[in-house]
């Protein structure tokens, strides 16, 4: 199966080296804006791939929307298989793309746009096939659950701790996306989306990141057997879907708390084979680009798209009905209240009129 490459950057180069060691790809044409010396044809022009009836696969790796859109829509009218880890693409266009993918009789695989090397979306979809998932959640961005391990071990300073996150590559020079959950809960709209046969919207679901994250909130969390993470959860309840992202308080012994530094860590729930979690490297370019190989493969076996055949409809967003535990921090003080997910996140959006340093976080279990 010949490729057309996308994108040189860390994870392009990871998978250009880990397809030379798999006989049945072959990185045909490299899209990349000046040479590269990679010994495959390279080329500027996207027409170069697109128009090249020997080129069976595209693997976008360039990221952002646009171009990336117009170009995974083109390859796919080609009747060219894609392969993606572009988050962002597929979580503003899922609809579309997954229909343009059905309509013209090829597969469409985004395994590492969620979990990085972690196999969570195709184990999601496998188990979707099987069984009816109710839940979806877990730690799901590498940047954040780095700072707030860093935070809990060393009692550092949360912005000392971004930069040197960005130090070390961890996150990005405008870390906005990663830091106010944003990168999350994409990752979380793709899940349930395959999870729930759903089409969620982002824009619905109530995020709140760690920019607020005090040395005081660890040492509050630290006395009471607790460590901060960010999760991002969605529940499915009916005709609709109950869905947030928000800094949660673990006891010290669960596993949400022993993962540390990049790490992720995600959990299904499904009626039959309950839980079943997995964990592993959540960003990095070997990871990631191991989890787009194996899309490749699978498409080279003829394997069809982890997408379900089933009818995705969109389902609302709805945090009103079952009542949880949450802990408030306004001005310094800690306030843990019961109440739906709906009332949680508007009274923490008035306090924030009035504090800009508030805090919300949920408690599962109604700990405390």
């Amino acid at each position: 199966m010949q490729i057309g490459l996308l994108g040189y950057g860390t994870v392009g180069k990871a998978f250009h080296a880990l397809s030379k060691e798999q006989p049945a790809l072959t990185v045909k044409t490299l899209l990349t804006r000046r040479p590269r010396g990679t010994g495959c044809r390279e080329t500027d022009s996207f027409a170069d791939i697109v128009n090249d009836p020997n080129i069976d696969l595209v693997v976008e790796l360039i990221g952002g929307i646009h171009p990336a859109y117009e170009y995974i829509s083109a390859a796919l009218r080609a009747k060219k298989h894609v392969v993606t880890a572009n988050k962002a693409v597929i979580c503003a266009y899922y609809p579309e793309l997954v229909q343009l993918a059905q309509e013209n009789g090829v597969c469409l695989r985004c395994t590492a746009a969620a979990g990085g090397g972690i196999p969570w979306l195709s184990s999601l979809s496998r188990v979707a096939r099987m069984d009816r998932i109710t839940a979806v959640e877990g730690i799901l961005n590498g940047t954040t659950n780095y700072i707030l391990s860093e935070m809990t071990a060393r009692n550092a300073a949360y912005g000392e701790l971004l930069a040197e996150a960005q130090k070390l590559g961890y996150a990005e020079a405008d870390p906005t996306d990663d830091v106010e959950g944003y990168d999350a809960r994409r990752k979380l709209v793709l899940s349930a989306n395959l999870a729930f046969s759903a089409l969620l919207r982002e824009q619905d679901i109530p995020c709140i990141g760690i920019s607020r994250m005090t040395v005081a909130d660890i040492a509050w969390a630290r006395e009471r057997g607790l460590v901060w993470k960010l999760i991002a959860r969605a529940e499915r309840r009916g005709d609709a879907v109950s869905a947030f992202v928000c800094p949660t308080l673990f006891p010290a012994s669960t596993p949400e708390s022993q993962t540390n530094g990049s790490a992720n860590l995600v959990s299904l729930y499904a009626e039959r084979i309950g839980k079943q979690s997995f964990s592993g490297a959540g960003a990095g370019g070997w990871p990631t680009a191991s989890n787009v190989l194996a899309d490749c493969l699978e498409i080279a076996d003829s394997s069809r798209s982890f997408y379900s055949d089933r009818p995705a409809a969109p389902l609302p967003i709805d945090n009103h009905g079952e009542v949880k535990t949450w802990l408030f921090r306004s001005y310094g003080r800690y306030a843990v209240r019961q109440e739906t997910a709906a009332d949680a996140f508007e009274a923490y959006a008035a306090v924030s009129e009035i504090d800009s340093g508030a805090l919300l976080a949920h408690l599962p279990w109604g700990m405390l």
